[in-house]
């Protein structure tokens, strides 16, 4: 595959991710958060268990009881994030979430500095200024005016943040993400809907009304976008990965925009620029200056 296709496919996997914002906002018309993370990540479950099985054909090594455990404890990371980010989505709007999710891109590099003990590139500390800037900026600029739900959206960010730390550690041993994957999806259904077994009501004709949305974001979402970018990713660099990937958010409030009518202030832009502007840096700056080091 040439690096353009791969290119093109890792747009149109963001784009689907920024489609799954709208699809996740309106679902909660008919239907309570929780029921539908639990629905959302069972169909997800099914739908990759076909190329988990086609990856356990290939796999070099079985997964262990440790590895198992982890892939548990990354499940629970998922259903923190996705929790805070659907509860957060009853109380704010579709494109502060997706920006303000984007910022488990800056998170990342915090959590290995503060837990892995790692040293930091030098422009973490920038890129988290601007991302905090970006923030002050969509309230705008008064704190107070950030709703429950941003709030949770940040605390969303910081469990995504997690997941991804503690997926690239186990994948790196076990090599299998598609296992992972179905585990964690798995674990996050059946926590969401003990949740919302307990706590929220539901009905079969609440289920059908959300239906498009939980197949859309269990197939789409979380199926056939996973598996865009694990094919993308093979065939490019990750600095243009991250570029690629990244637009999700911009895909998120555009389609608000075009299919809920969302607006905000200029102010409010001008934070979503600025948080993009501090996910790209991020992403992109340790890369560019390790290419530009001398070999030894």
């Amino acid at each position: 595959m040439t690096r353009v296709k791969a290119n093109l496919l890792l747009l149109l996997a963001a784009a689907i991710w920024g489609g799954g914002f709208v699809a996740q906002s309106t679902a909660m018309k008919a239907i309570g958060p929780f029921w539908f993370i639990g629905l959302r990540f069972a169909v997800a479950t099914l739908a990759v268990l076909p190329f988990v099985l086609f990856e356990a054909r290939k796999a070099k090594e079985k997964t262990s009881a440790r590895h198992a455990k982890l892939y548990i404890l990354i499940g629970l990371a998922l259903f923190g994030g996705a929790a805070t980010q659907q509860v957060g989505l009853q109380t704010t709007t579709v494109t502060n979430s997706s920006f303000i999710t984007g910022l488990y891109v800056v998170f990342v590099p915090l959590i290995a500095v503060f837990f892995l003990r790692r040293a930091p590139h030098w422009v973490i500390w920038p890129g988290a200024l601007m991302a905090v800037t970006g923030i002050y900026l969509l309230s705008g600029g008064h704190l107070s005016a950030l709703t429950p739900g941003d709030l949770l959206t940040v605390v969303c960010a910081v469990f995504w943040a997690i997941q991804i730390t503690l997926a690239g550690t186990t994948v790196s041993e076990t090599g299998r993400p598609l296992a992972l994957s179905a585990v964690q999806f798995a674990v996050t259904a059946v926590c969401a809907l003990a949740v919302a077994a307990a706590v929220e009501p539901v009905s079969l004709s609440a289920i059908w009304a959300a239906a498009p949305e939980i197949l859309y974001v269990g197939i789409f979402s979380s199926g056939v976008a996973f598996v865009l970018q694990v094919i993308g990713q093979r065939y490019t660099t990750p600095s243009q990965a991250a570029i690629f990937l990244s637009s999700e958010a911009l895909f998120g409030a555009s389609l608000a925009a075009l299919l809920l009518g969302e607006t905000m202030p200029v102010t409010g832009y001008a934070g979503c620029a600025l948080m993009f502007i501090a996910m790209l840096v991020v992403e992109l700056v340790p890369g560019l200056t390790r290419r530009r080091l001398p070999a030894a």
